[in-house]
Order: structure tokens, then sequence, then C-alpha cells
């Protein structure tokens, strides 16, 4: 029996989620999801270019776990660009460092410590906020809004 996923950290929730070809339906559409873990590695070696032990060390994850995400990540994205796929961008067991807030009424985005509490937008004062972390079913441990 395989030994339990250990939760990986993930510096904050994506701002998109969902990637598809422009003029097709999306109902029509093969998809690839991506999961958080995949996503935070992808971002991390080919965004920020750091090296698989710095990533790893970033995501609390050995070396050798990372270098499989990120194939696994890669080859999924290849897969969605090279045969026209929908991509999605969700699960996994991971835990949030930050969050972002949007807020519904003028679209302002912030970010905050996963576990702040925020009642009002601080470019509007609406009370009317997003929280991206609770949308994937992340934060109720961690947060209070």
């Amino acid at each position: 029996m395989p030994r339990p996923k250990n939760s990986r950290s993930i510096h904050e929730p994506p701002l998109f989620t969902e990637f598809k070809p422009v003029g097709v339906a999306a109902k029509s559409l093969l998809q690839n999801n991506l999961s958080l873990d995949e996503y935070e590695a992808v971002r991390l070696a080919d965004l920020l270019e750091l090296s698989h032990e710095e990533a790893a060390g970033e995501m609390e994850i050995s070396r050798s776990t990372f270098s499989r995400l990120v194939a696994v990540a890669r080859a999924k994205i290849t897969d969605t660009l090279v045969n026209g796929k929908m991509l999605t961008i969700g699960g996994g067991n991971i835990h949030f460092r930050k969050n972002i807030i949007r807020c519904l009424d003028c679209g302002y985005l912030f970010k905050t410590k996963i576990n702040s509490t925020l009642q009002k937008c601080p470019q509007c004062q609406s009370n009317r906020l997003q929280n991206l972390a609770g949308g994937f079913g992340h934060g109720r441990c961690c947060t209070k809004i």
C-alpha cells in the first residue's frame, strides 16, 4: 500500500484556472487537468527559473518529487497546446502560503497572508470579496473570510 502524500506548499492560488483554444466550445474539447502542485512546479522552474533543488525547497518536497511534478506538468501543457485541448488547474493535496482576494465590485486584487481576516476592499470599501484560495476548497482550515 502506498504511503499517503504529504501536503505541498503553494505560494498563492492561480488567478486563471481554465485555458482553451479560441473559437472552440469547451464542451467539445478533450481536457487536461493540471494539479495545483504541478502548476506550482512549472511556475517555479519555468517562470521564476529556480533550480530544481531551490524549487523543491520552496514546495517542501524532495528534489526527485519536484522533477517528476515538472515532467508531468510539462507533458500535460504540451499535449494541451499541440493537440488543442482545454487545460484546467485545480486539485491536489496542497497548502497555500498566501492568498489573493478579489473585490467583486471594483475588481481590485490584493494579496494577503493565508490567515488574514478582511471585511472590506481597501480600494472601494465594498464587502463583496472573493477568496481565491477558498475557490479551491482550501481556506476553510486557514481563513476567516
